[in-house]
């Protein structure tokens, strides 16, 4: 026995109520063939049969309901007219922002990038998913809980590719305005969600960086002081008490003195270019110079410290012109930096060879990528044992504390040049065998939008290249 209390199925409409639902939809189409059907009898004469066969086909299609593509075409015809999109005041709004900022709708898909936005991201494509762009686990958590309803969000989070960047992201609803008296109710006024999310990208690299910088400094300087500092106030605790009245001791302590406030200067000097060069790690330089006259203006800079050393410096330099995008006064540094030690560590050996030759892309001539310039600083020194060579950029490493006291190095050297290199986009190598010396050797990316032929000469490669110093 059935339960009367159960729901039953509404029954399908009839043919009769069908049709009249149809017959109310179009009924201004209807009148309208019957009103052209009466004036085509009655004012121009036509027969009354010809105008039958030609409006009962019109009438029929008219009353006979769309098939079920033609259903589903509607619809998204309708959804795609409801869609919404910012409108022109909020676009403007957007432009004016200086960080770079997406306009999504509720379900995610973006519908304004403004002008920060192209600039960081390229060239966003309205209709597509926020997450094509970015790509962060976190951001489109906060996306979806601002979508469902929840309060803004803030985030922030770092990424490690192509260099360590910080990122904050605020992502917020945006409310409409109310509607005014007698327009119809708007979508999220009156301080409601709205029909927008707006997604706001705040860089803050350079920020995180100054406090990192900070920390370092402090951390470092505090460190390597210690020791500069201690001799200095037990020279003057001496120089005060025992050795008042000894003029012997006074000359010879205070000629240790100016060693070590000579260090300690030059270990802040160190501490203090190393820190400006992180600051600016993630920005490449957009400046496009010629290495070849950068290398002999730091070797012509050297000379003097190679002849006091009795070390012989050999240049070999291409003809053609070595365009890369670099800084100049980072990028002699780097030279100088990298023969000053070959000079310094490689004195026993007599020499040093510096050499730059242009390498062609991989695939050849007809490769698409760029080539690279090859600088090489080799001395024939004692050489370096292989445990030392993975860690020979760090900050303060030292193969041999006391010789490199001795020659006045900072143990800063490489840690500087490794950062310099980093920024350009370079690489550098070490090479070295005890006994036979050490091959410092760094690759220069070519600047790809400089007018360069000196890969596609071949008699520059074939040629011998220039011995220009020895």
């Amino acid at each position: 026995m059935s339960d009367d209390t159960t729901e039953r199925p509404a029954a399908r409409p009839g043919l009769r109520s069908r049709l009249r639902e149809r017959v109310a939809e179009q009924r201004w189409v209807l009148f309208a063939v019957v009103a052209v059907a009466l004036l085509a009898v009655l004012v121009a004469g036509v027969p009354a049969l010809m105008v039958a066969a030609g409006a009962i086909p019109v009438l029929l299609a008219a009353l006979i309901p769309p098939t079920r593509r033609l259903l589903v075409t509607r619809r998204r015809r309708e959804a795609r007219a409801l869609t919404p999109w910012p409108e022109t005041g909020m676009k403007q709004l957007a432009d004016a922002l200086p960080n770079p900022c997406f306009i999504v709708d509720r379900r995610g898909i973006t519908r304004y990038v403004n002008r920060a936005a192209r600039v960081r991201f390229g060239d966003p494509l309205p209709g597509d998913p926020l997450s094509l762009r970015l790509r962060v686990p976190v951001l489109l958590e906060a996306l979806d809980k601002v979508m469902a309803g929840g309060p803004a969000q803030r985030i922030e989070w770092s990424e490690r590719v192509p260099t360590e960047s910080w990122l904050e992201a605020y992502v917020t609803p945006i409310a409409e305005p109310a509607a005014a008296p007698g327009e119809a109710p708007r979508a999220g006024a009156a301080g409601g969600a709205g029909r927008f999310v707006l997604v706001t990208l705040q860089d803050l690299t350079e920020q995180r960086r100054l406090e990192r910088m900070r920390a370092d400094f402090v951390a470092n300087a505090s460190h390597e002081l210690r020791t500069p500092l201690a001799s200095l106030t037990g020279f003057v605790e001496t120089l005060q008490g025992p050795a008042r009245d000894d003029p012997v001791a006074r000359d010879r302590f205070l000629g240790i003195m100016l060693q070590q406030g000579d260090r300690m200067r030059r270990l802040i000097d160190d501490l203090l270019s190393l820190s400006r060069i992180e600051l600016k790690a993630h920005l490449q330089p957009e400046t496009v110079l010629d290495l070849v006259p950068l290398l002999r203006h730091a070797c012509d800079a050297l000379k003097p410290v190679a002849d006091e050393a009795g070390v012989g410096l050999d240049i070999e330099t291409p003809p053609a012109p070595c365009l890369v995008r670099a800084d100049r006064d980072e990028l002699i540094e780097v030279i100088e930096n990298l023969v000053e030690n070959a000079i310094k560590y490689g004195a026993s050996g007599k020499r040093v060879e510096i050499r730059l030759v242009p390498v062609p892309p991989a695939g050849g001539e007809a490769s698409r990528g760029p080539g690279t310039f090859v600088l090489s600083v080799r001395d024939f020194g004692p050489g370096i044992a292989a445990e030392h060579l993975p860690r020979l950029t760090e900050r303060f490493y030292r193969v041999d504390a006391s010789r490199s006291r001795e020659t006045r190095g900072t143990g800063l050297g490489l840690a500087i040049v490794k950062h310099i290199l980093t920024r350009h986009k370079a690489r550098l190598e070490i090479d070295s065998t005890p006994g036979e010396g050490a091959t410092f050797t760094v690759r220069f990316p070519v600047a790809k939008d400089a007018a360069l032929t000196v890969f596609e000469k071949k008699d520059v490669l074939s040629q011998g290249l220039e011995l220009s110093q020895k």
